[in-house]
């Protein structure tokens, strides 16, 4: 659990470093390179000069040791699988290849090539003639192999030595790690890969929020494998090999469909297609191999995480035409709906409007403009009308008070909602003229009013065919 604890401080501590504008440095990283060389170089001349006094009888029994599986062909095919992570670093050299000078890549790989092909090789040859297999097959030994032979042959200071050297040389591959993926995944967010939310920059020109992100997909990863590191080295595996087949068919597709494009190296087709092949071998090897008990597979682990980022990539990518389906499907399922309000709305617009449209009828006897504004006031409240006629019924001798059509035309301005509409009619107001209008203009004569009557008038309100009384 310390170590689990001491790791994620450590990730936390270079995602930090990497949010505050901290980058790689050319020459630091030299010298990391040259320390480790010379840190390797001493641990050989001390299990050279070890092995030179004690013999190679332990390597011997060792190379005979009983496989489990009973062939050495399957123990060399599962060596060869777990030792590919022992050449992890090429695929970096390919993001800063933009940034190197004309001809620095070649021997960029070259360098790595050999050292690779000398160093990790022979440090597994001699463990083999240091420890027997069983004590080599311990955890403590996978996880601290080469501390434990350099304490094995120069005591502690030579452990102190090759410690300090793991330390710095993990510490810049945890910086490198940051640095690059920041770097990838916001050349993948430039190109619409992954959403705009990961361009958001710090003060410092830091993508904090990809940094973010990777701390917390380093940190899952290493709570998933329990901090295993034959399980982590697995599941890294599997990802860096899938990466470099990538390349290999990358290349391929260059010869094929870019064969005339100009590039200063080529590599032969049998180049390309024996790394291919190695390539695909050791990654079902990793594959294969079974983990610890109670831990779960290289494999699971990796799919755990490949399966849903490829998943959200194939979205992103595809996300136009997503977006066009799911309008689709609210379109077929929205649509009858929608319809059916829209028909419903104009049906009940159009009742509304043939209830407005009803027109009403007030008979004034040339009352003032408080009175009929009392008028105005209870249509507005009570009835559902957008027109009104105001009729005056004149007799022979009659005429038309002084300021009412004036005060008719205000009131028409005061009620925009409702046309008002002045009738001069002539002849006496009687049930006789009520009935005559009511079937003139096709109004029903409830819906025609009147003021309250003087004492003087002539007939009951009863005979007035059910005319309203609203004021």
């Amino acid at each position: 659990m310390q170590i689990i604890i001491a790791t994620i401080i450590l990730l936390s501590f270079f995602a930090l470093l990497t949010i505050g504008g901290i980058t790689e440095s050319a020459k630091v990283a030299i010298g990391i390179f040259l320390f480790h060389l010379i840190s390797l170089f001493i641990l050989s001349g001390f299990i050279i000069y070890f092995l030179t006094n004690n013999g190679i009888g332990l390597f011997l029994e060792n190379w005979n040791f009983p496989v489990k599986g009973g062939s050495i062909k399957t123990a060399i095919f599962f060596g060869f699988a777990a030792s590919m992570l022992g050449v992890s670093g090429f695929e970096s050299s390919a993001n800063f290849v933009e940034e190197q000078k004309k001809g620095v890549f070649p021997k960029t790989l070259k360098n790595m090539w050999i050292i690779v092909s000398i160093i990790n090789p022979l440090m597994a040859v001699f463990a083999l003639a240091l420890f027997a297999i069983p004590l080599l097959n311990s955890d403590v030994y996978q996880n601290t192999l080469l501390v434990e032979m350099a304490s094995h042959v120069g005591g502690n200071w030579v452990a102190i030595l090759i410690s300090i050297d793991a330390f710095l040389v993990l510490s810049g591959a945890v910086l490198t790690s940051f640095v690059g993926v920041s770097g990838l995944l916001e050349r993948m967010t430039l190109d619409r890969i992954l959403p705009q939310f990961f361009l958001k920059k710090n003060k410092r020109g830091s993508s904090y929020r990809i940094i973010i992100m990777f701390l917390l997909l380093a940190v899952s990863v290493l709570l998933i494998t329990k901090g295993n590191v034959k399980l982590l080295a697995g599941v890294y595996t599997i990802s860096f090999l899938s990466v470099m087949a990538l390349f290999g068919v990358g290349n391929i597709l260059l010869k094929v469909k870019r064969n005339q494009l100009p590039r200063p190296e080529k590599a032969k087709w049998i180049s390309v297609l024996i790394a291919i092949v190695a390539v695909v071998f050791a990654l079902i090897g990793n594959i294969l191999m079974t983990p610890k008990e109670g831990l779960p597979s290289n494999l699971s682990v990796f799919l755990e995480y490949f399966i849903p980022s490829i998943i959200f990539i194939i979205i992103m990518l595809n996300r136009t035409v997503l977006l066009k389906l799911l309008l689709t499907v609210i379109h077929s399922i929205f649509d009858p709906v929608r319809n059916f309000v829209l028909k419903t709305d104009k049906k009940i617009l159009k009742v509304i409007s043939q209830i407005n449209d009803q027109e009403f009828v007030f008979f004034t006897k040339g009352d003032n403009i408080a009175t009929l504004n009392k008028v105005m006031l209870y249509v507005t409240k009570n009835e559902h009308t957008k027109k009104i006629k105001i009729v005056l019924a004149l007799d022979n001798d009659d005429i038309v008070p002084e300021n009412l059509p004036q005060e008719i035309d205000f009131l028409d301005r005061e009620y925009p909602e409702i046309k008002i509409e002045f009738i001069i009619e002539k002849g006496k107001f009687t049930p006789e003229l009520i009935k005559k209008l009511s079937q003139k203009w096709n109004i029903p004569i409830n819906f025609m009013f009147i003021g309250s009557p003087s004492d003087k008038f002539q007939f009951k309100i009863e005979e007035l065919g059910g005319v309203r009384l609203i004021i």
